[in-house]
């Protein structure tokens, strides 16, 4: 038997449950079977002591720390279902009583997922986005097309230096006289103007000459991830070499074909890359909708309570960071790797991905909720329709599919998009 006792917080409680005595008795053998081979009793090897004389000369007692790893898991997921609730982040499990010969009691001081008072979710108002292409957008990504297409000429002696060319320098930066790491290079070749390098950095090489030799001040910012140079003033001693200067190629039809095998003219190209940004701004607009009226939906809903709990969104921003890394890892880029490129801190890193973290819970328990107000239960066959369908697109057998996910999660998915189906396609536009 269980209890469950809701504190002043509605999305926090106590549960109290037993453990049966038959269930201690029942996992006294394998809790012996795994220490056994670190037992020493004279006149036996390790691991050769009978079970019974160890009882004799230490008693069960010995034994309750491993017994309550074996039986605490299955006696506290039984009360969870008994009582019906949502545990969220870990509970807090402490025994009341392990008195030998009676059933153990327990204590779990737990936050659960707080009610949803759903509101108005179909038939909604929704704001449609304008999806027109304009001349003037498409004259841009022509533009866009025509930088990509250009050559960096190197520039007459005497040229000077303007943002946006490309210059070729050496530079070996000190702090009060102490050159660092990673303040060195010989051959760098930096764009002006695209703000690769510390603040102030690339405006002090423009309006120079090839051959100048310029001493660059700068200032690290105070965020800088090299921690010993952070906030300090910094001497860049630069000498430059050429600067190269972009020469756009004409926009005529043979532009046009180097940029695109398949158009013989600029027209075609115009043509297509009109098609190309509409079917993008089309698919942009219809993802907008898509998420303005999941976010009416979970506006009109209300949170029992007023509060998430917080282990709720440290599980989100927590979920939200490992789907990063877990990206970033197909690619080839490690964690450590990344924190070095990026400067950010395990600390920063999470303030990033804790904006919005209340929103994506509300928005999760909301549909959740709709779910189970629909009783939307997915059939078998629906279920093999969706293993069938992320086979597919990620190449992978069936059978693969299966051992990753459960039916159970693979239901929860289904059931989430149909929720979101009928939210949607039952908003109007306006």
């Amino acid at each position: 038997m269980s209890k469950w006792t809701a504190a002043a917080d509605a999305n926090r409680g106590t549960l109290e449950f037993s453990i049966a005595q038959a269930d201690v008795q029942k996992a006294l053998k394998p809790a012996f079977d795994k220490n056994k081979n670190q037992i020493a009793v004279p006149g036996f090897r390790k691991g050769k002591v009978p079970m019974s004389l160890f009882m004799q000369k230490f008693g069960e007692e010995a034994l309750y720390q491993d017994v309550m790893d074996i039986v605490l898991p299955a006696a506290y997921d039984a009360a969870v279902a008994e009582q019906g609730i949502t545990v969220v982040g870990r509970p807090d499990i402490v025994p009341v009583s392990m008195d030998k010969g009676a059933d153990w009691q327990m204590k779990a001081e737990v936050a659960v997922a707080p009610e949803i008072k759903l509101g108005d979710y179909t038939g909604l108002s929704v704001e449609k986005q304008d999806a027109t292409v304009s001349d003037e957008e498409v004259d841009a990504e022509i533009k866009r097309q025509q930088e990509n297409q250009a050559e960096l000429v190197l520039q007459e002696d005497g040229t000077k230096a303007e943002n946006g060319d490309t210059v070729v320098i050496d530079f070996d930066g000190s702090v009060d006289g102490d050159h660092f790491d990673g303040g060195q290079a010989k051959d760098y070749s930096l764009e002006l103007g695209s703000g690769s390098f510390i603040p102030g950095f690339e405006d002090q090489l423009v309006g120079h000459v090839a051959g100048d030799d310029v001493d660059v001040k700068v200032t690290f910012p105070e965020e800088y991830q090299a921690k010993d140079l952070a906030g300090k003033e910094a001497l860049f001693e630069v000498k430059l070499h050429e600067i190269k200067r972009k020469s756009l190629p004409d926009l005529d039809d043979e532009f046009a074909k180097d940029v695109d095998e398949d158009v013989e003219t600029l027209a075609e190209l115009k043509e297509k890359t009109k098609k190309n940004l509409q079917e993008a701004r089309d698919e942009a607009a219809k993802d907008a909708f898509e998420d303005a009226a999941v976010q009416a939906a979970v506006d009109n809903a209300e949170v029992v309570g007023g509060n998430l709990p917080e282990e709720m969104i440290h599980e989100d921003v927590d979920r939200q960071m490992q789907q990063y890394l877990a990206q970033l890892q197909q690619q080839g880029i490690s964690p450590e790797m990344f924190f070095q490129i990026s400067g950010q801190t395990q600390e920063s890193f999470h303030k990033q991905f804790e904006e919005g973290a209340d929103n994506r819970v509300k928005t999760n328990l909301v549909l959740e909720a709709i779910v189970k107000a629909e009783k939307i239960d997915p059939s078998a066959d629906e279920v093999a329709a969706e293993v069938k369908s992320l086979a597919d697109q990620y190449n992978i057998s069936e059978e693969q599919v299966k051992q990753s996910l459960s039916d159970d999660l693979l239901k929860h998915d289904i059931a989430m998009k149909a929720v979101v189906d009928k939210i949607v396609s039952s908003a109007k536009a306006k």
